[in-house]
């Protein structure tokens, strides 16, 4: 029996998708809830699992393709078995010569992860799978390829000593590499152009003495992992603590624009851009004012493992009503980040840096950090944003009005 492998039904902010990954050729056997494809829409991955056990049939939808919500990709014959292929006793003693591991290691690579394996050279034994099973996936190649990853070279029978240290080009060798911007790029790009065309962005900096927030980390920050069954004290969630604290004194900060009208949100969901291998995502933090120190971090932990893996899914990124980008883990020391619409402002931390600063007369060196807001002049006022912008910078640095709410 013949069962239609669908496209899952896309949420109403999502048109359509693209074909990212096959894991199974036609032919090959399956179990019931394994992984057969990927679907890259705009925002995340979507995995298409087996319905049954079965032999993957015939692919309508191939790598690069674009699909629609509910459209057919394939078809899974149930209850089949897979038939031995027929080179199969060649192909072993193909494995006998080359080694093992090398065999399984290929066994293991999707269509398009051997597609790039073989443009690139690369040795699928020296990949590490993200996939299911172990699987190799295209991602982990291009993560290869970017870090620099080349196949082992074959040792020749009396090869130059210098033949090692030859460059990867020729001397002189102008080289081009054209790649597809990913639909989650894409969608970035798009929404960043739209934010400074459509809003009269402008941003205002201060900087904080970070030295009471470090030594309040430094002191109790094992005791901390302890309790909290091993989440580790950072230092964004003083910094979510305080953006609420702000938002609720500042409530056109933490409002939106739709169409003529402005909106007021009387709960505060800060979103956390996270830095992932298919660009810029926003999780959002639900109620941050109701949240812990620990339910923040642990949160924010849990975020980064999924934009790692790819598993956000498109409901922990919509929404929002206000977002906070740390810049400062990559080595910024100042930016304008650009508000997330239909968002109204977006906080911007940066590298803590020591400087020489001047305190009672005296020149005292301290951690200190830029901060930026960036906001939309059409609704937040210059002095409203600095007023944010002080009293977050007033409650980091005296972290116990946090505690007594003053």
């Amino acid at each position: 029996m013949a069962i239609p492998i669908k496209a899952p039904a896309f949420p109403e902010s999502v048109a359509d998708g693209s074909i990212a990954t096959w894991y199974k050729k036609p032919g090959d056997a399956v179990k019931r809830d394994e992984l057969l494809v990927d679907i890259e829409t705009d925002k995340v991955v979507m995995e298409v699992l087996a319905e049954a056990d079965g032999v993957l049939g015939e692919i309508h939808k191939h790598e690069g393709d674009t699909v629609l919500s509910g459209e057919h990709l394939g078809s899974l014959n149930e209850g089949a078995s897979a038939a031995p292929p027929p080179a199969a006793t060649a192909s072993a003693a193909s494995a006998a010569q080359t080694g093992s591991g090398a065999g399984q290691a290929e066994a293991l690579l999707s269509p398009a992860a051997r597609k790039l394996v073989l443009e690139h050279g690369l040795s699928a034994e020296t990949l590490q799978g993200s996939g299911k099973d172990g699987r190799i996936t295209k991602e982990d190649v291009l993560a290869a390829i970017q870090s620099g990853a080349k196949s082992p070279p074959a040792a020749p029978e009396k090869a130059p000593a210098a033949a090692a240290d030859a460059p990867l080009f020729a001397q002189g060798e102008r080289v081009e590499k054209r790649v597809p911007m990913t639909r989650l790029r894409a969608k970035v790009a798009e929404r960043l152009v739209e934010a400074q065309s459509s809003m009269a962005m402008l941003t205002t900096f201060n900087e904080v003495n970070m030295q009471p927030i470090m030594a309040l980390r430094s002191k109790y920050k094992d005791l901390f992992e302890k309790k909290h069954d091993g989440v580790r004290l950072g230092f964004m969630s003083f910094f979510v603590k305080a953006a609420v604290e702000a938002l609720k004194r500042q409530p056109g900060v933490n409002a939106s624009i739709d169409g003529n009208d402005i909106v007021y949100h009387g709960y505060q969901d800060i979103g956390v851009a996270v830095s992932s291998d298919r660009g810029l995502v926003v999780p959002v933090l639900r109620n941050a004012e109701q949240m812990s120190l620990a339910e923040i971090e642990g949160g924010i932990a849990n975020f980064g493992k999924k934009a790692r893996d790819g598993k956000l899914s498109i409901e922990e990124m919509q929404g929002g009503t206000f977002t906070i980008s740390n810049g400062g883990v990559f080595g910024s020391l100042l930016s304008t980040p650009i508000v997330n619409p239909p968002q109204t402002a977006i906080l911007g931390m940066h590298k803590i840096q020591e400087r020489p600063m001047a305190v009672n007369g005296q020149v005292v060196i301290l951690p200190m950090m830029y901060l930026a807001l960036s906001y939309d002049h059409r609704l937040i006022d210059g002095k409203e944003a600095v007023t944010f912008l002080v009293t977050i910078k007033d409650l980091l640095e005296d972290p116990a009005r946090l505690l007594l709410d003053i």
